[in-house]
């Protein structure tokens, strides 16, 4: 897919102030650790990640999107009247239904012409919404949409770590599938897409890819656990960790080869890349596999850890903000996510 009239405004992120380390995770689950006479310090270690954060219990994840969405509009000094398309699109929702997007929609007062709904899918979640706004740009149906996200953690921790202490029948090998669930931080992220006529940034949506390898659907699910009343208090989530690793990667191959041919690049031709952080090995095996440059990728795992859908986003917001990105840089966004599904995008100055 390419794009001649899309482009990319800020991306904005807001971070949780309540910071959980990984030293304090360990702590809690101290009692799990003597029983499997497990070495303190093997989280951080397995991982690279030392701390995440969690918001305010209680807070639903549209309530903190308002705020983001509030962020991007002052920072792109943007008339919300010219908002055609409005996605919530992270794992993390207020109810099964009505969609997210209609309570954050309203709190913001938004143009009452305007699409609006919520899209689910994993951790590609935000950058499959940008798509979808990328293509109503591009067809002429919109002339702005934006695209947020919430991820909230807090749920997902304690009842891990319930279920860890709790469970006397896990062993070595089965809390390696439980375990990811403790690298999962919380953050929010939105993106303003618009076309060339209300552009400011000069930044250029060029085009990208997507890749499906539903195979390996079964490597990752996130459930609610009946028990529970069916409540987010009960949720929990499985990974094959190391597979999911594995076969992500490779797909993710197939994808960027794909990616290169489609937008005319070579390897040496991206400037910085801002990707979906899982963990240390994940980084390292896709780079050595994509042969790319470490040092072009900006990091946000070690202080954030997995944050779904907006880790990429957030990524990408806090290179911009902090100069990590030139102007003229060709930038890809190389996402992958349970399913497995992979979308790989390209950003370039305008005359690309």
């Amino acid at each position: 897919m390419k794009y001649n009239n899309v482009y990319i405004e800020p991306f904005i992120c807001r971070l949780p102030d309540e910071i959980v380390t990984t030293d304090a995770l360990e702590q809690r689950l101290a009692p799990l650790y003597t029983r499997l006479k497990l070495p303190y310090g093997r989280l951080e270690l397995m991982t690279g990640i030392r701390e995440r954060r969690i918001w305010p219990a209680g807070r639903l994840p549209g309530d903190e999107s308002v705020a983001t969405v509030q962020k991007l509009l002052d920072a792109a000094s943007f008339d919300p009247n010219e908002v055609g398309a409005f996605i919530h699109a992270s794992v993390c929702r207020d109810y099964q239904e009505p969609a997210t997007a209609c309570h954050v929609h309203q709190r913001l007062k938004l143009s009452q012409q305007c699409a609006v709904f919520d899209i689910s899918n994993a951790c590609l979640g935000l950058l499959t919404g940008m798509v979808q706004v990328a293509n109503m740009i591009e067809l002429g149906q919109i002339s702005a949409g934006i695209v947020v996200g919430t991820e909230t953690s807090r749920s997902l921790m304690e009842t891990t770590i319930t279920r860890l202490l709790t469970d006397t029948t896990l062993d070595r090998r089965s809390i390696k599938e439980i375990f990811a669930s403790l690298t999962i931080g919380s953050g929010s992220a939105a993106v303003l897409l618009t076309n060339r006529d209300l552009t400011r940034s000069g930044r250029r949506l060029l085009g990208g890819v997507v890749q499906a390898n539903t195979h390996w659907s079964h490597l990752c699910r996130s459930e609610v656990d009946a028990t529970a009343g069916g409540t987010a208090d009960g949720i929990y989530m499985r990974t094959d960790s190391e597979r999911l690793m594995a076969e992500g990667v490779a797909t993710a191959k197939i994808a960027f080869d794909r990616f290169l041919t489609e937008l005319n690049w070579t390897g040496n031709a991206i400037d910085r890349t801002f990707c979906h952080q899982v963990g240390k090995a994940h980084q390292k095996l896709l780079f050595d596999t994509l042969e790319l440059d470490t040092a072009k990728n900006f990091v946000t795992l070690p202080f954030l850890g997995n944050t779904g859908s907006v880790a990429l986003p957030t990524a990408a917001a806090l290179g911009f903000e902090s100069g990590f990105v030139q102007p003229g840089d060709q930038i890809a966004l190389l996402g992958i996510g349970s399913g497995i599904n992979v979308i790989m995008l390209g950003i370039g100055p305008a005359s690309n």
